[in-house]
């Protein structure tokens, strides 16, 4: 799995004018929370680019004081205005302590109903688990090739050993629907049928 290493340096002030001052060194705060205390940092704006601006799945190795947090990304804060990186929390993994995050899904196969004429429709990009830090990946690949014509896959459907998917199990994660030009084929076929 895909590791982005921060180097961070622990707060020394707390405070308003504190925080402001940071920021306008182009820093963003931080907290890393979950762990046996819990740290408030700050790091330069570009070693968060990596981890925030992406839709993958990754780990971050946080160094502060010459100690290193393993840890998942679990709340941003963006200003209202510049749309600048205010703010992450942080969640450090513990071995044996359960995390929830959010995993891609990726779907891999081709799909019967595709072949058969259908369109795909991706209705779910990412999932909420619960886990441990071991079990955690990159993204849960969910195999789509004996999918038919107007049929889903649910998130009942998703089976990973040692994860738990928190999602209401009856949303479909994916559909084959009919195409426009099927259904004109189907209805003229049922036409000359008739006569």
């Amino acid at each position: 799995m895909k590791t982005v290493t921060i180097e961070g340096h622990l707060r020394t002030e707390a405070g308003k004018k504190a925080a402001r001052q940071l920021r306008s060194q182009e820093n963003v705060l931080g907290v890393i929370y979950g762990g046996a205390t819990e740290v408030n940092f700050y790091a330069s704006a570009k070693a968060f680019k990596p981890l925030v601006y992406t839709s993958e799945f990754q780990l971050a190795e946080v160094t502060v004081e010459g100690k290193t947090y393993k840890c998942i990304l679990k709340d941003l804060q963006f200003d209202k205005v510049s749309d600048a990186l205010l703010h992450v929390d942080l969640l450090e993994l513990v071995d044996n302590k359960k995390v929830i995050a959010t995993l891609p899904l990726k779907l891999v196969g081709s799909a019967a109903g595709v072949k058969a004429g259908g369109k795909l429709i991706s209705k779910v990009k990412a999932v909420k688990v619960k886990a441990l830090p071991k079990d955690l990946r990159e993204f849960i690949e969910l195999d789509i090739t004996n999918l038919e014509l107007n049929e889903n896959i649910r998130i009942q459907d998703i089976n990973v050993p040692n994860i738990e998917v928190l999602n209401p199990p009856r949303i479909p994660v994916a559909s084959i629907v009919m195409t426009r030009q099927l259904k004109q084929e189907e209805s003229e076929a049922a036409k000359t049928a008739k006569k």
